[in-house]
């Protein structure tokens, strides 16, 4: 597909006006793509997103439930966390899937990036398929208060489809590897 290779947003200035051990909130004084001026904001994540898919033999796949602060409500996910900027994002995901379920996988498939919300933010996110999944302890971290749910991926899929599970990560990972699943590609 061809698109233009210039950037038509012209920053004036810019200012740092948050910053923590996770995000950076930068507001950008700017000319936008008519001439005009304004302002935009950005807020840089320190660290990747990492989501997990695991999948055993029989198809079934774990979610994991916790009370999400930002939303004041409880959501089910699959295995997800961050990674540092600069580390490898699939030790990132080993570590995740263990601290959340216990699971360790012996197969591993990166399996889609995506960027989360690219109007406000550059968070990028890498979802990896586990397979080959062996029972060990979970190691949560002292902010998680988690529970864990083996459950059918075929429910799973409904469940997305319901608009019962609504966290972007996940609804991404379920339906891509339903895709793979119609395409024969698992």
């Amino acid at each position: 597909m061809q698109h233009p290779a210039e950037n038509p947003w012209k920053t004036v200035s810019h200012e740092n006006v948050y910053d923590n051990p996770w995000i950076n909130v930068t507001e950008y004084q700017v000319i936008n793509p008519s001439g005009n001026p304004g302002i935009y904001g950005k807020i840089h994540f320190k660290n990747v997103a990492i989501g997990v898919i695991p999948l055993d033999t029989d198809m079934n796949t774990y979610l994991v439930g916790q009370y999400r602060y930002v939303l004041n409500q409880y959501c089910w996910e699959i295995p997800e966390g961050g990674g540092p900027e600069g580390s490898d994002p699939l030790e990132s995901a080993k570590r995740e899937l263990l601290e959340e379920t216990g699971l360790k996988a012996t197969e591993w498939t990166e399996i889609l990036q995506m960027h989360l919300s690219n109007s406000v933010s550059d968070e990028l996110s890498i979802i990896y398929l586990a397979r080959g999944l062996q029972q060990h302890e979970a190691e949560p971290e002292d902010t998680e208060d988690l529970l864990v749910n083996k459950i059918p991926f075929e429910e799973v899929y409904r469940m997305v489809n319901a608009g019962e599970i609504t966290d972007s990560v996940t609804v991404a990972a379920v339906l891509k590897i339903k895709l793979m699943q119609l395409e024969n590609r698992l």
